[in-house]
């Protein structure tokens, strides 16, 4: 099974690429190919960090997991920066950050069952979170009055993005080095070699980013062509397919039986894109577009610091439960429907 959903994965990427380049397909009918062609590469995601993951522990297979998923939502942002596009990289970054806390977390416990999860090393990571969504108001509250792009908030993004990077970099190398000692692991005997899941787990991650590209190039003809507003476009349709690769992963290692990993990756991935990737985005802004403030509306604000908030409260006692799931995934699809309500009046 596993081989012919990697062949499937291997036939759809060219032909997504050919079809886009080549015959110039676009608008509804490229959106559909590029999304089929983004659930193998998921697969394929999940399959090498579960075996990269056989010899790092599960603590740093997440956060490879987490890094390598997240480099094509850093690709499609920069992208949308590049195009004038500032209130769909916000949009698409708070998208991704409550998608995969309470989405990808939820379908990993609900998929996985009862488990044991790393209550320290989430509980860290929500905070990191929680922390996160406590700086971006510095730029945040100046921004509900007057023109949210004006320059005065990007000055007050600088110092929060730096702060914020500088954090993440720090924090992530304590994370590491606990994860490296107490994480001793024997693969098993069939599993795939550490350089071996690596290339896959890069080479997958590259073709992801060329497809999400095109997806996200004929998102706005898609939603224009059923009727979304841009902000819902951006904050779920843009924010799923982004981050497919780790959402499909976290899910299909968690129904194997492994829970633990399938958290560390949904958590690692929602932590690394609102403390890291974020800020990066920010500050990598004036190289590709105009810059980007990280001000943020007041629905995003909630929306991130309540995910943060529940989240935390389903991991504080170290278990997996498929209940909390259940809960975790009705809580996205209330978020879901207030982002549709809301819409670009925000």
């Amino acid at each position: 099974m596993a081989r012919a959903i990697f062949w499937v994965a291997l036939a759809l990427t060219p032909a997504t690429l050919v079809l886009h380049y080549v015959f110039d397909v676009s608008g509804t009918a490229g959106f559909v190919v590029s999304a089929a062609a983004l659930a193998p590469l998921a697969f394929t995601i999940g399959e090498a960090t579960e075996n990269v993951a056989e010899h790092t522990g599960p603590g740093i297979g997440g956060f490879l997991n987490a890094s390598f998923g997240n480099a094509p939502e850093l690709i499609i942002a920069l992208f949308a920066v590049g195009k004038g596009l500032p209130n769909v990289v916000r949009g698409s970054l708070v998208g991704s950050v409550v998608s995969t806390a309470l989405l990808v977390l939820g379908g990993a416990m609900v998929a996985g069952g009862t488990g044991r999860l790393d209550r320290r090393s989430l509980m860290l990571q929500v905070a990191m979170v929680f922390a996160a969504t406590a700086l971006f108001l510095v730029p945040s509250i100046p921004g509900w009055h007057g023109d949210p792009e004006r320059h005065e908030l990007y000055v007050l993004t600088v110092p929060v993005a730096v702060v914020l990077v500088v954090a993440y970099l720090g924090l992530t190398f304590f994370n590491l080095r606990r994860h490296a000692t107490a994480e001793r692991t024997q693969p098993d005997a069939d599993a795939w070699s550490l350089p071996r899941g690596l290339v896959a787990l890069a080479a997958a991650t590259a073709a992801t980013a060329f497809v999400s590209e095109i997806l996200v190039k004929s998102l706005d003809a898609f939603g224009n062509a059923i009727g979304l507003s841009q902000f819902f476009v951006a904050a779920v349709i843009v924010a799923i397919v982004g981050n497919a690769a780790e959402q499909g992963g976290a899910i299909v290692i968690a129904r194997r039986g492994n829970p633990s990993l399938g958290a560390e990756i949904a958590i690692s991935s929602s932590s690394q894109i609102a403390v890291f990737v974020t800020p990066a985005i920010a500050l990598l802004s004036v190289l590709v577009g105009p810059a980007l403030p990280l001000a943020f509306a007041p629905v995003e604000i909630a929306a991130l610091g309540g995910a943060a908030v529940v989240v935390a409260i389903a991991v504080a006692d170290g278990r997996s439960r498929r209940w909390e799931g259940v809960v975790l995934l009705a809580l996205y699809a209330a978020v879901v429907v207030v982002f549709g309500v809301v819409g670009d009046r925000r």
